[in-house]
């Protein structure tokens, strides 16, 4: 197994990539505490964890409040006594135009995508360094290559970006490998619901698959097993990377 007794916490756990690489990660053996501030949806993912045959808690938590962040680490260290990967998977996003971004959007999608990046590191380092564990963050194509109409988004994910590599360099030293992952279109329910809300369904599919070289969006199942490479020892030699898992979508020009 991949992940045979390793504590890994999951943000954003209840529903999309983040419940599918918890199941994922606790079939290969991981301890997985799923962190979402939908408490219902997190316990409904550990429990369908436990009847797998695998181990979970879920803890409800607000990832862009400190205090929660604060109280969601401890209550796993107390659990558990220990955490070897933090997979930083929250997210949200906002297509629109950045003129008609108000300044009350703006700081919300800063702060579930960039700032709970910041709050659930600071308060996991010092349990990473004692395991000489690793963080996974979720970024995004969009932060490497840009998108029409979503800039708040892409900012947030040009963030992570950075933050990885400037982190894998400071902790490097701790023995802590710090990685991110930059999906193109994954055919997640938020994804699925921003499709059927544009005016022509079908032609947004046909959108969809025309931008992946390999004729599709990506699964959740996709990026989840790309996310369990980089949490497992198979990726001990690498930090510092943003690696894409497009489907060949930033190819060509």
């Amino acid at each position: 197994m991949l992940l045979k007794e390793k504590v890994c916490l999951i943000t954003g756990g209840a529903s999309g990539i983040g419940e599918v690489a918890a199941r994922r990660f606790a079939a290969e053996g991981a301890i997985v505490a799923v962190i979402d501030i939908d408490a219902e949806g997190g316990r409904r993912v550990a429990d369908a964890i436990a009847d797998e045959g695998g181990r979970a808690c879920a803890v409800g938590a607000d990832v862009s409040s400190e205090a929660d962040v604060a109280r969601a680490v401890a209550e796993i260290l107390q659990a558990y006594g220990r955490i070897d990967v933090l997979l930083n998977n929250a997210a949200t996003i906002l297509p629109k135009p950045l003129e008609e971004v108000s300044e009350e959007e703006w700081t919300r999608v800063i702060a579930i995508n960039l700032k709970s990046v910041y709050l659930t590191i600071k308060h996991t380092i010092p349990a990473l360094r004692s395991s000489k564990g690793n963080i996974v963050n979720m970024a995004s194509l969009n932060g490497l290559v840009g998108q029409k109409q979503n800039a708040v988004y892409a900012s947030t994910k040009g963030a992570v970006i950075a933050m990885t590599k400037a982190l894998a360099l400071d902790y490097a030293p701790d023995g802590v490998r710090v990685n991110c992952l930059c999906p193109a279109g994954v055919m997640t329910p938020l994804l699925e619901q921003w499709r059927l809300r544009q005016p022509d369904p079908d032609a947004t599919t046909r959108l969809l698959n025309d931008m992946h070289p390999l004729g599709r969006p990506a699964s959740s199942e996709e990026i989840a097993d790309a996310a369990l490479f980089l949490a497992s020892d198979g990726a001990r030699f690498i930090t510092g990377v943003a690696l894409p898992v497009d489907g060949g979508a930033s190819l060509g020009y």
